[in-house]
């Protein structure tokens, strides 16, 4: 019995104002937004880079102060890790703790919080 083939996976990122998660997707992390729900006050967006989709969707944050909200961890596959770190680097979006190193199983990776806590890995394996 054959089984249905998964192609990908676009996942839905939880935003207090989805107009200042594009704008840090676009402007730091060179993403394309490719629409909103509503231009003037949008509750949700959507925006890729090099075939990753992503999308962000309003929520409300009274729901970040009683721990409602679990904060997911996205991992991003990347050969050119390196260079797409000195391309992160000048954008000021690392935490003090973000560094590029080898890890003991076997990648390379920086890891850093989106304005919304998502956790972003960024890695190739060595």
């Amino acid at each position: 019995m054959s089984q249905a083939k998964l192609q990908s996976i676009e996942p839905v990122l939880q935003s207090k104002d989805v107009s200042k998660t594009v704008a840090f997707y676009v402007e730091k992390l060179g993403f394309k937004l490719h629409g909103y729900d509503n231009p003037d006050e949008p509750r949700y967006a959507v925006f890729s880079r090099d075939g990753i989709v992503l999308h962000a969707q309003w929520h409300d944050p009274s729901h970040w102060e009683d721990d409602k909200v679990d904060r997911p961890m996205l991992r991003f596959v990347v050969p050119e890790i390196e260079m797409l770190f000195e391309e992160f680097a000048g954008k000021r979006v690392f935490h003090a703790q973000t560094a590029l190193r080898e890890t003991s199983w076997g990648t390379k990776e920086f890891a850093f919080f989106d304005p919304d806590l998502n956790g972003l890995t960024f890695y190739k394996d060595l």
